[in-house]
Formats: C-alpha cells, structure tokens, sequence
C-alpha cells in the first residue's frame, strides 16, 4: 500500500523527535562523564572507611579483654603465691609423710598455676604490642581517608553545582521530548540506549557510513527522503539524516556541537 503524505509527515516528525530525544540525551550524557569515577571512588573510599571503623571497634574490644585477662592472670598469680606460704607453713606442723606429700603436691599444683599465668601475661604482652602497632595504621589510615574523602566529595559537588542548572533544563526537555516519541519507537529508543555503551541509539548518516558501518546506497537515499525508520543491518541503531541531525541541534542550541554525538 501506498505511503500516504499524512503518514510521511508523521514518520518525518517521529524521525526529529528521535533526534531531539538523542541529542538532548547525548548532552546529559557529557555532563554526567564529567564526573567520571568520582562517585565510584568516594564509595570505595567510604566501604573502606566504615571496613577500618569496623576494625578499630575490634581493636579496642581487644584492648578491655586483653585488660581484664591480665587482671586475671595477675590475680592467679597472687592468689598461687598466698596459698604456697600458706601451704609451706603448714608443712612444718605436720604430723606424718602422707600429709607432707599431699601438701607438696598443692604447692606444685599453684607453682605450675603461677607459671601458666605469667605465660599467659606474656602472650598478652605480645598481642597488646601488636594490636597498638596495627591499630595504629588504622587510625592513620582513617585519617587519609577522611581527608581523601573530604577532597573528593568537594569535587563531585563542585561538578554538580556547575552543571546543575544545564542538567535540570535539560531534563525537562528530555521529559517533553519524549512525549513526542511514539511508544513504540521509544521502546526500541531505550532498548538501543542500553545496548550500547556510548547511549547512542540514533545515529547519523556521513559519508556513506553510520556508526563506523557502511550503508547501502538505496537506503542511503530513503534515508535522505525521510520516509521511513530505518536500522542499521549490522547494529539496529535507527539511522538518520545528518541534515537533520544539523537542523534539530541548531534549535535546541547545541550548534558548536555538530551533530551531538561524541
């Protein structure tokens, strides 16, 4: 059947609105690359931070037990220290071997109570030398990060204060563009936006080729008619007129960027 002129100009208008869709996309894309990695970075950062804070709870959890274990042992120790005079003084009051003996098997039991102690003290000794070490680093390395923090999150906003007002007009036009586009179109618009890396979904027709893919010179023609919606054999991008791609980016202001795509 036929195309009809109400249904060329109708493909002619979906055409412009795909364009001004993509340009205007195209541009919040640039602006949001502007930020780069800094939002990714300050998420490690900050994984990283709450990772040593976390640490830090434990290193100080260590320290009280660390306490109250010497406590302990220093307590053993007095405790087996009492009880060997006790036990050596009744040792000269006894009334036969058997007593003697059983007294000097409890006054080896505190001496060896004694010597588990104080090699308990010294384990501690060594674990309180290498938890102040480790603690340490992590307090200093708490302390970059904050800094390091600080440094990038002063960046992003000062990114997003520059563009702030660019970006919120240019949402605004996306959100009116949009309601151009025929659903059906705009489906298969996002589809392609999220197929490729660099978003673009409509692209325009210079020298012969689209997207680095050459195109035949049929479709070239139609291409340049205007009538129809049609994708790339190789990529299904929706190919476009540069013309039109001049046209629309003259009107929405983006002139000094050609045809708007990067």
């Amino acid at each position: 059947m036929p195309t009809t002129m109400q249904e060329t100009a109708s493909i002619a208008e979906q055409l412009r609105a795909l364009v001004r869709l993509q340009l205007i996309d195209t541009r919040i894309d640039q602006l949001e690359k502007l930020r780069g990695d800094l939002p990714e970075e300050i998420q490690d950062l900050e994984d990283e931070k709450a990772g040593l804070q976390t640490r830090l709870e434990k290193y100080k959890r260590e320290a009280k037990e660390h306490e109250v274990e010497r406590r302990r042992a220093r307590l053993d120790i007095e405790e087996a220290e009492t009880l060997i005079k006790r036990y050596e003084e009744q040792q000269l009051h006894v009334r036969n071997n058997r007593e003697y003996d059983a007294l000097t098997k409890e006054i080896e039991a505190q001496r060896q109570r004694i010597e588990v102690a104080k090699a308990r003290l010294e384990e501690l000794e060594r674990l309180e030398q290498e938890r102040v070490v480790t603690q340490k680093e992590a307090e200093e390395r708490l302390q970059e990060l904050e800094a390091l923090l600080a440094a990038k999150r002063a960046e992003l906003q000062g990114v997003l204060e520059d563009t702030k007002q660019e970006m919120e007009e240019l949402l605004a036009k996306r959100a009116e563009a949009e309601q151009a586009v025929d659903p059906r179109y705009l489906r298969a618009y996002k589809r392609l936006r999220m197929r490729f890396r660099d978003g673009r979904a409509v692209v325009p027709l210079e020298r012969g080729a689209a997207a680095g893919y050459t195109v035949p010179p049929q479709q070239q023609v139609e291409i340049r008619q205007r009538k129809r919606i049609i994708a790339c054999e190789q990529t299904g991008r929706i190919i476009v007129d540069s013309e039109l791609f001049h046209e629309v980016s003259q009107e929405l202001g983006f002139a000094n960027e050609g045809n708007g795509i990067a």
